[in-house]
């Protein structure tokens, strides 16, 4: 990753048409959620306010995205039974779909004949992906993401989205 690579909020904000995201791991534990998860695991509550401090941000960035007319989606691959984590991430996902995300869940044993790639991905408008990069214990690496734009690589992430949005089951059908 470059200095001059663009980051998500950049690439977000040219995307005219779509932004995709593809979601390929069980369990993730990026620092920014870690509270929110304890919490959930104890109490069994979670934070689905739209306008909490937790929230709010992506909300609004996500608002405004599908106000200038790009159709936000996320497809998440899962294997079942669900992990904690995945619970607690299908627990939130109204604030995702009150943002204006679409979202739509698979399972993983009805995507093995989808070709998928090694990461997680965003791709914007086809044709710019940006994958992010993961260690093993679910938190970013370093670097934290990477941004690909060569032809064969965005209709790869792009195929992928599709087959698993094709097949995924809307988030409101999806129970765990």
């Amino acid at each position: 990753m470059s200095q001059n690579e663009p980051g998500f909020d950049e690439l977000l904000a040219a995307a005219k048409h779509s932004a995709v995201h593809l979601e390929l791991r069980d369990s993730y534990g990026v620092g920014d959620e870690a509270e929110d998860f304890e919490t959930w695991k104890r109490t069994g509550q979670r934070d689905i306010d739209p306008a909490s401090t937790y929230w709010a941000p992506w909300v609004d960035l996500i608002r405004s995205t599908v106000t200038r007319g790009v159709v936000v989606r996320r497809a998440r691959v899962v294997s079942e039974p669900v992990t904690d984590y995945i619970r607690y991430e299908h627990a939130g996902t109204v604030v995702n779909l009150h943002a204006g995300e679409q979202v739509r869940w698979l399972p993983r044993r009805q995507a093995s004949d989808i070709a998928l790639p090694g990461n997680d991905c965003w791709v914007f408008d086809g044709e710019i992906v940006l994958f992010n990069h993961f260690s093993g214990d679910g938190n970013w690496s370093e670097p934290g993401w990477e941004v690909r734009s060569e032809p064969a690589v965005a209709r790869l992430a792009s195929a992928a989205f599709e087959a698993v949005w094709e097949h995924g089951i809307p988030h409101e059908k999806y129970t765990v």
